[in-house]
């Protein structure tokens, strides 16, 4: 299939989906309203995450129909975050959005986004006003855990907003050289700054399907925002060490000021337990947070590949992130 030039492309919307085949139909629908109404030559890339239902195969149909279509097949699972950066290594576009696939980032807020781009902004991200269909609990979570990272690090990460975002190619260029393996891409893009706005819309609650984050997931992507973007943790793991010893230190000076009264001392192997157990138990949880910053580092220097690519349809071949010539994003699969 002939594939348009690459230079020609000012739109890119990068799509990653899980399991979504009750939902592509119609999102695919909507993506073709709105490509009619961008004014330059776009591609849709969706990016297959592990799917094991007929998601790929509902995109490989499109793709065969509409040379604006591309499919990356990812040979696993590799999360969310990781298939998000997979789609913007390969992506054309001057503009590059990001949106998922549950029709909860609405389609034809790209439009909006794009104007805003055109009026100077390298980074436009969609601000959630309100959230139907999640619980009390999951708002509730999402806003405390805002509120905390805000408190933990310098960088300005909006609480409302999501993976939903245009991406200016010379912002992408930056995030490109960013190949670190726990992602918390929302955080990478604050990190990156430049300038940056918001489009507020309400978004809706999924119509079918359900949703591919998981409380684990979700605490595991909290765990990359924090620790990716704060060394807060270790800084307070030093200060508890510091208050412990000072409580340590003056119950000894208790001890020795009873002896040296003569005070008879009762058998004391109650508070013994108690003390040596709380101390115990604070300095795993120290060395524990000392092995997560030091598990991170292994993981990093292995070097390895953030991902693999399976199959890629609709490309006349697998093109390579241009903006980080020193790394190789895409390892090649042998069906190429």
């Amino acid at each position: 299939m002939s594939m348009m030039a690459d230079s020609s492309i000012v739109y890119s919307i990068v799509i990653p989906f899980l399991d979504e085949e009750l939902v592509l139909p119609a999102l695919i629908r909507r993506l073709d309203a709105v490509l009619e109404e961008l004014d330059g030559c776009s591609e849709v890339i969706f990016v297959d995450d592990g799917s094991r239902d007929r998601s790929a195969s509902i995109v490989s149909d499109k793709v065969q129909d509409d040379p604006r279509y591309r499919l990356i097949s990812l040979s696993r699972n590799f999360g969310h975050q990781v298939a998000i950066t997979a789609g913007m290594d390969i992506a054309c576009g001057q503009a590059v959005i990001v949106m998922d696939a549950d029709l909860q980032d609405p389609p034809e807020l790209v439009i909006e986004m794009v104007a805003k781009w055109k009026a100077g902004f390298e980074i436009v991200f969609a601000e959630r006003l309100s959230r139907q269909g999640e619980s009390l609990f999951k708002r509730w979570t999402a806003n405390v855990f805002y509120r905390v990272l805000s408190r933990l690090t310098s960088v300005e990460i909006p609480r409302n907003a999501g993976d939903f975002r245009l991406i200016d190619r010379k912002a992408l260029a930056v995030f490109r050289q960013m190949r670190e393996r726990d992602r918390f891409v929302r955080g990478m893009f604050g990190w990156i700054g430049f300038r940056q706005a918001s489009v507020p819309f309400h978004r809706p609650g999924r119509d079918v399907g359900s949703t591919k984050y998981s409380l684990r997931k979700m605490l595991a992507l909290s765990l990359n925002g924090v620790i990716g973007f704060s060394d807060i943790p270790l800084r307070l793991a030093l200060w508890l060490g510091f208050l412990i010893s000072g409580v340590a230190g003056a119950m000894c000076l208790y001890v020795v000021a009873l002896v040296a009264y003569d005070y008879t001392m009762v058998p004391g192997w109650a508070s013994t337990m108690v003390l040596v157990a709380f101390l115990s138990g604070v300095n795993l949880l120290m060395t524990g947070i000392v092995g997560l910053y030091v598990g991170r580092i292994h993981s990093e220097v292995k070097n390895r590949p953030l991902y693999v690519v399976a199959q890629a349809v609709g490309f006349e071949d697998v093109r390579s992130a241009e903006a980080a010539p020193r790394v190789r994003p895409i390892v090649r699969a042998a069906n190429f």
